[in-house]
């Protein structure tokens, strides 16, 4: 392989619903507008897909969807993480089944397993499944940190392809490519410090925000692997208020009222998340139209 699998601009995809129900045409529209506004990846039923309160044959429904919708014009990462390896092995065989790119797999949450715990539960999804894994390490929910060195172990089975790291430590690239380098792809899970991220060694990011700002983010990451860095600090200092209110109540309920303000699906979520208040729906506005989303 000639650099990392993904890179650029990845949207972790909201699961738009409707009446308590999943909107498919709402959500294959979605796709289709980030395909022609430069969106360089899919990632569906990850965390701001909603994926702790689909039903597992929901979750397979929507990955099924990205990838009928796609017809390979951008990669679809499957989301199919679980706290129960046996439940996690199954869809990501669906993942595979179905011709995803690549499956999105969750560190255990709430087990709170040891180093060596990690590594044997992907290991074990590695060897049942044939697609490329990207690891998700988000301590901040899962309570586990996978460390570099437990990557490291991973990245020499064949199919694992990387890792989006939501850390928030802007030293982690360096210290995960350090311990692994080659094709390993490194990507960011936090909007707002995705520019140190990628200075120090990072390969892209699967965005919140791309949600509402798909070509801004394109053009953010175009700009940052060209080298012209001057035009990618100007985008980040236009997106960062964006970034911010896309966090200013629990996500993705920010993101889906952005959405919706877009006229791309309802702002819908389900239980126990809620809809924005007044206060951050009022933020969320702001930050859009300081990022010429709304008029």
């Amino acid at each position: 392989m000639a650099g990392p699998m993904f890179k650029g601009s990845l949207c972790a995809l909201i699961t738009p619903f409707k009446n308590g129900g999943i909107d498919e045409q709402a959500y294959a529209d979605l796709i289709e507008w980030h395909i022609a506004e430069g969106t360089h990846g899919i990632i569906a039923c990850g965390t701001t897909g909603e994926s702790p309160t689909v039903t597992h044959v929901e979750n397979k429904r929507v990955n099924e969807l990205a990838v009928e919708v796609s017809k390979g014009r951008i990669p679809i990462l499957a989301g199919t993480g679980s706290n129960n390896t046996a439940e996690a092995i199954d869809m990501t065989q669906h993942a595979a089944e179905i011709g995803a790119d690549a499956a999105l797999v969750v560190t255990p949450y709430y087990n709170k397993p040891s180093q060596e715990g990690l590594f044997q539960h992907f290991k074990a999804i590695h060897d049942a499944c044939d697609i490329p894994i990207m690891i998700y390490n988000i301590p901040g929910r899962c309570i586990v940190d996978m460390q570099p060195d437990t990557m490291a172990r991973l990245a020499e089975l064949p199919r694992i392809a990387g890792v989006k790291d939501s850390t928030n430590d802007i030293k982690r690239p360096y210290a995960t490519r350090q311990a692994i380098g080659g094709d390993f792809a490194v990507l960011s899970g936090e909007d707002a410090t995705v520019l140190p991220f990628l200075a120090m060694g990072g390969h892209g990011c699967i965005s919140v925000t791309a949600n509402v700002a798909p070509r801004l983010l394109s053009q953010f990451h175009t700009a940052w692997q060209d080298g012209d860095v001057a035009t990618a600090q100007s985008l980040n200092e236009r997106l960062m208020p964006l970034h911010a209110a896309m966090f200013c109540e629990p996500s993705p309920a920010p993101v889906k009222y952005g959405a919706s303000l877009l006229g791309h699906c309802d702002e819908e979520v389900r239980l126990p998340m809620v809809s924005c208040s007044d206060a951050a729906k009022k933020q969320v506005r702001e930050a859009m139209t300081h990022a010429g989303l709304l008029n």
